[in-house]
C-alpha cells in the first residue's frame, strides 16, 4: 500500500512541476557556444553582427554553426562575392524552429522547408528565405541543409549535433556557410519604424502553396481587419496550405458558405496577439480565443486548443486536429504559420457519419454576427470589451505567463491539495 502511495506522490510531484514550470525563455547563444573551441570563430561572427541582438529576443531556434576548419578565410569577402551581406548570411543559419537529431531522423524523404531569420528581413522573395532540411546525406552525416534554389554555396552537410537547450535552442554543426538566393539589396534592412501594417495577402502570394487562402482573404475583405488588428498586441495567423483546402471533404460545403460565414471561418484562424513559434510551443493557457470570438454572442466560443504534441504544435478545433508545418512569416507584431488542415469551428461544423469519422458537414445553427451585421450593442455602462489576448510587452514570454487563466491556477492548487492528501496518507501508520 505504501509503495502505491509513494508512486502516486512521485506522479503528483511531476504533474505539479510541469504545471508550475515557466514558459521557455530566450537563450544566450554566445554563452551556449562558449564551451566549444572549434566554434569560436563562428561565435565571434555572431557577436560582431546585429544577429546576436536579434537572437536575444527569440526562443525555439536551431542554429547552424560552422566549425573553424570549415569557415572561409574571410567570411565577409565570401558573402560579398555572392552579392550578400554577412549579417544576412548569418541570419540564414538561424532556423525559426527547434530541430533535434531525433527530429532530423523523422523527416520525410523529400525533406522539410524551414523558415530562417533571414526571411523576416523582407528581402527574400517567395520562400527563398527558407532552407530545405533533409535527413539523407553523405555517410556519417545527419542530413543536408540546402537553399530552395540550388546554386554553388547553397547547401551544407549536417556534421553533428553540438548541444541543445530543449526546446529553446538546438545547435547543429554544418560543413560550411550557406548563402541564400534571391537577394534584393535595394530593400531596406528591416521594416522601418512606423511602417504600415504587413499585407498578409501579399505575404501569402509571395510564398508558395497558399493560393486558395490568399484568394479567400482578398475576396472577403477580412485581410483589412487583420492589418488593423496588428497594432497593439499584434496577430498570429494560421494559414491552411492549398493541399489542406483540397483535402477538406466535399460534404462540408465550405466554399459554398455565404460570405459572412466564410469571414467567420477566416477570423477563426487568427489569434489577437503576436506568438512566435517558441511561444506557441510553451503556451501557458492552451485554450485561446480567436478574432471570431470577438464577434460571437458569448465568450468561450470559437476558441482554439493549442498544445505541443510529438514535437509539433497541435491545434484542435473540436472538429479538426491540425499541426503547424512551417513558419511563413515572423516579424513582430505579425506571425504567419502554415497549418496542415483548414480549421473548422465546432460552432459551425459538426462531425457526421457512423463512428464519428472525419466527415464534416455544415451545421444548421446560424453563424455569429459578422462585422457588417453586429447585434445591438448594450448601453455604454453595460458594454464589456471584446475578448482579446494581452499584448506581449517586449518579452513575449512575460506576457504568456501573465495570460494564465484562473482555471489553470485552480488546476495547480487542486494538484497541490492532492499532493498534501497523499503525503498525509503516506504518514499514517499501517493497520
Amino acid at each position: 500500500m505504501r509503495r502505491q502511495i509513494s508512486r502516486l506522490v512521485v506522479l503528483l510531484l511531476a504533474v505539479v512541476a510541469g504545471l508550475l514550470a515557466p514558459p521557455a525563455a530566450a537563450v544566450d547563444v554566445e554563452a551556449v557556444l562558449a564551451p566549444f573551441p572549434d566554434l569560436k570563430g563562428f561565435a565571434r561572427l555572431l557577436a560582431s553582427s546585429p544577429v546576436a541582438r536579434e537572437l536575444a529576443g527569440r526562443s525555439s531556434l536551431t542554429l547552424l554553426a560552422v566549425p573553424d576548419r570549415y569557415l572561409p578565410q574571410s567570411p565577409s569577402a565570401f558573402a560579398a562575392a555572392a552579392g550578400a551581406d554577412l549579417a544576412d548570411v548569418l541570419r540564414y543559419h538561424v532556423l525559426l524552429e527547434y530541430i533535434s537529431p531525433a527530429d532530423l531522423r523523422r523527416l520525410p524523404a523529400y525533406g522539410k522547408l524551414v523558415t530562417t531569420l533571414f526571411q523576416t528581413t523582407g528581402r527574400a522573395s517567395a520562400d527563398l528565405g527558407a532552407v530545405n532540411v533533409t535527413f539523407t546525406g553523405p555517410s556519417g552525416s545527419l542530413g543536408v541543409i540546402r537553399s530552395p534554389a540550388p546554386f554553388p554555396a547553397s547547401n551544407a552537410t549536417v556534421l553533428r549535433a553540438v548541444t541543445s537547450v530543449p526546446y529553446n535552442l538546438s545547435v547543429l554543426a554544418v560543413s560550411g556557410l550557406i548563402v541564400p538566393s534571391g537577394f534584393d539589396l535595394a530593400a531596406s534592412d528591416a521594416r522601418p519604424t512606423g511602417a504600415g501594417p504587413v499585407n498578409i495577402t501579399r505575404v501569402l502570394a509571395d510564398a508558395r502553396g497558399f493560393n486558395v487562402a490568399a484568394s479567400m482573404l482578398e475576396a472577403s475583405g477580412v485581410a483589412e481587419e487583420f492589418e488593423g488588428d496588428e497594432r497593439g498586441a499584434g496577430i498570429t495567423v494560421f494559414v491552411p496550405t492549398d493541399e489542406a483546402f483540397a483535402s477538406v471533404p466535399a460534404g462540408d460545403r465550405l466554399q459554398s458558405l455565404p460570405a459572412d460565414r466564410k469571414a467567420v471561418v477566416l477570423r477563426f484562424h487568427v489569434l489577437h496577439s503576436y506568438y512566435p513559434l517558441g511561444s506557441l510551443e510553451s503556451i501557458v493557457n492552451p485554450l485561446q480565443p480567436t478574432l471570431a470570438t470577438e464577434y460571437a454572442s458569448q465568450a468561450g466560443r470559437f476558441t482554439l486548443n493549442i498544445t505541443r504534441f510529438n514535437g509539433s504544435v497541435a491545434i484542435d478545433t473540436g472538429v479538426v486536429q491540425a499541426t503547424i508545418t512551417r513558419t511563413v512569416f515572423d516579424q513582430n507584431p505579425v506571425a504567419v504559420f502554415a497549418v496542415s488542415k483548414v480549421l473548422l469551428p465546432k460552432e459551425m461544423f459538426a462531425r457526421t457519419g457512423p463512428g464519428g469519422e472525419a466527415v464534416v458537414a455544415a451545421a444548421g445553427t446560424p453563424p455569429p454576427a459578422s462585422s457588417a451585421s453586429m447585434p445591438p450593442q448594450p448601453d455604454e455602462g453595460e458594454r464589456t470589451p471584446p475578448t482579446k489576448l494581452s499584448a506581449p510587452p517586449g518579452n513575449y514570454t512575460t506576457s504568456l505567463a501573465a495570460s494564465s487563466s484562473s482555471s489553470a491556477k485552480t488546476v495547480c492548487w487542486s494538484c497541490i491539495a492532492l499532493l498534501y492528501l497523499a503525503l498525509a496518507m503516506l504518514l499514517l501508520p499501517t493497520v
